[in-house]
């Protein structure tokens, strides 16, 4: 079993910037890849992030390309993702997730095994 805990969410004006992390405890070995993903009321859950444990390779959902950076610390097992020039509809619950396989895709959520508790993220105009 992997636990996931993530932190770093709150109230930011638009324009601003948010820092969440996302510290994994637990068999922690089973680390392929980490990601983020966000649902906002009323839509499904949205993918935006995707880091490759070891090798580092990223991905990044078309609405967040350029403003949000996935980032890693391999001693920690913790993941981030920097939120810089945040909009309103980036308002939303962010998750972090565990890919433990290295099969399947990056941005269905249906491809993760573990899920953290979700962090609210809120941006207003």
């Amino acid at each position: 079993q992997v636990q996931l805990v993530e932190s770093g969410g709150g109230l930011v004006q638009a324009g601003g910037s948010l820092r969440l992390s996302c510290a994994a405890s637990g068999r922690t070995f089973s680390i392929n890849a980490m990601g983020w993903f966000r649902q906002a009321p009323g839509k499904e859950r949205e993918f935006v992030a995707f880091m490759h444990w070891s090798g580092g390779s990223t991905y990044y959902g078309d609405s967040v390309k350029g403003r949000f950076t996935i980032s890693r610390d391999n001693v920690k097992n913790t993941v981030y993702l920097q939120m810089n020039s945040l909009k309103p509809e980036d308002t939303a619950v962010y998750y972090c997730a565990l890919k433990s396989y290295y099969s399947g895709n990056y941005y269905s959520p249906g491809e993760y095994d573990y899920w953290g508790q979700g962090t609210q993220v809120t941006v207003s105009s």
